[in-house]
């Protein structure tokens, strides 16, 4: 099936236009693929490789259903009701209606900020509930009501004996890199969690690799599925030129500094790990001289637009963007791409890169590596099977973070990468 544009997928018009905003037009590989097979109600065992836009091949599918669920309750969601969220309330006290599993917090708090991106203009409220953060917090906003839950297996399961969480609503349940759960060793947490899902749901089942373990695991979840999956895509492309700099932690805002006035880059994208970082660092970078913006999700659509606009214009060298909403970037002639923060998954590394050297041009990608994230460039350099290439001639190299590096690796940084997937 050769789909052009998501307007030929059925969605609904707000969803549309939350994509057209965000700069989707022409749907991957894996969404053309799925989302006609998951609208029709059936069980989806998608197969991908890394790139290829997983999250929206299951998460467009889930909110257009549960649209079309209002509409035949009589409450289509946003055609009444004020506009101050009274409605998004009132949909959300119906119960938790998606529960979408990740295996770490990062891909689980990345999914949340995608379904906040695509249902902007629904009145639907989600939610993540992730280990490692405060759960009073994340009690807090789960008494507010929530459509749409994303989770890791331990945090809902004390959730879930808390009674804080309960299941019996579920209508679409997701479980996002099966293969890496199983890695991971939450089989166990994924079986328990299961047993108390409704046996009238629609299940979503995603795995880069398939295994005995992985198909055990799908007959229990799947009932009749849909078997879809994609051609593998290079992990790293050819034409990025791709080097890693170590450095402490305090020197990095400075070697940016360096690096953007020795390179004299055209066109610079940035990525950050927060939002926080992205706004300083196109602050120091402007007072430097060089014209810079900065992109997230706390930034309104018009601000996002404008900044976007200036940096395909070329009136602005620099762009610092958060992983998410750099995903919507789709500019021509990206030079330079800069990781501030090594990611903390490897398939980020991936997309973010992806964004130079398109289109048969060459492209430059600096990684600032400080000690805390040696695992994670590890973990990258098993995933893409290639070592980066060391640079030192900057004023903050750091000779102890390059030793560390090439020390034995954690066995943290062992299970959270050298695995071809998806997201």
């Amino acid at each position: 099936m050769n789909i052009e544009h998501f307007s030929e997928l059925a969605l609904d018009e707000r969803i549309l236009t939350a994509l057209e905003e965000a700069g989707y037009q022409k749907p991957t590989e894996i969404q053309a693929a799925a989302i006609p097979v998951a609208l029709d109600g059936s069980d989806v065992m998608g197969s991908a490789q890394t790139g290829t836009g997983k999250t929206a091949a299951f998460v467009l599918p889930i909110l257009q259903q549960l649209i079309a669920k209002e509409s035949t309750e009589g409450e289509a969601p946003g055609d009444e009701g004020p506009e101050d969220g009274s409605s998004k309330e009132k949909n959300s006290k119906k119960g938790i209606r998606g529960l979408i599993l990740s295996p770490t917090r990062e891909l689980a708090q990345q999914i949340e900020e995608s379904i906040a991106q695509y249902s902007k203009n629904l009145p639907m409220r989600v939610c993540s509930v992730v280990g490692g953060l405060p759960i009073q917090k994340q009690i807090r906003e789960l008494s507010k009501g929530v459509d749409l839950l994303v989770a890791t297996p331990g945090r809902l399961l004390d959730l879930m004996q808390r009674r804080v969480v309960s299941l019996r609503t579920i209508q679409f349940f997701v479980l996002d890199e099966a293969d890496r759960m199983l890695d991971m060793g939450f089989v166990h947490d994924v079986n328990d969690i299961a047993k108390k899902l409704p046996k009238e749901r629609q299940t979503f089942f995603f795995s880069a690799t398939s295994s005995p373990d992985v198909e055990s695991l799908a007959r229990v979840l799947l009932r009749d599925p849909k078997r879809v999956a994609v051609h593998e895509i290079d992990t790293v492309g050819k034409n990025i030129e791709s080097k890693v700099l170590f450095v402490d932690r305090r020197d990095k805002r400075d070697l940016i500094i360096e690096l953007l006035k020795r390179e004299e880059p055209k066109r610079t994208l940035i990525f950050t790990a927060t939002k926080s970082d992205a706004n300083v660092l196109a602050a120091i970078i402007g007072r430097q001289g060089i014209s810079a913006a900065s992109i997230h999700s706390d930034k309104s659509q018009k601000e996002r637009q404008k900044a976007l606009a200036a940096f395909d214009a070329g009136e602005v060298d620099v762009l610092v963007a958060t992983d998410v909403m750099a995903r919507g970037i789709d500019v021509q002639g990206i030079t330079h791409v800069i990781n501030y923060d090594i990611p903390q998954d490897a398939e980020n590394f991936v997309h973010r890169i992806g964004r130079t050297a398109r289109a048969g041009t060459s492209g430059i990608a600096m990684s600032l590596c400080d000690l805390d994230e040696v695992k994670y460039l590890q973990a990258i350099e098993r995933f893409t099977k290639e070592t980066l290439e060391v640079e030192r001639e900057h004023s903050f190299h750091s000779p102890l973070v390059e030793t560390m590096k090439g020390k034995k690796e954690s066995p943290f940084a062992r299970r959270g990468g050298g695995r071809r997937r998806f997201r």
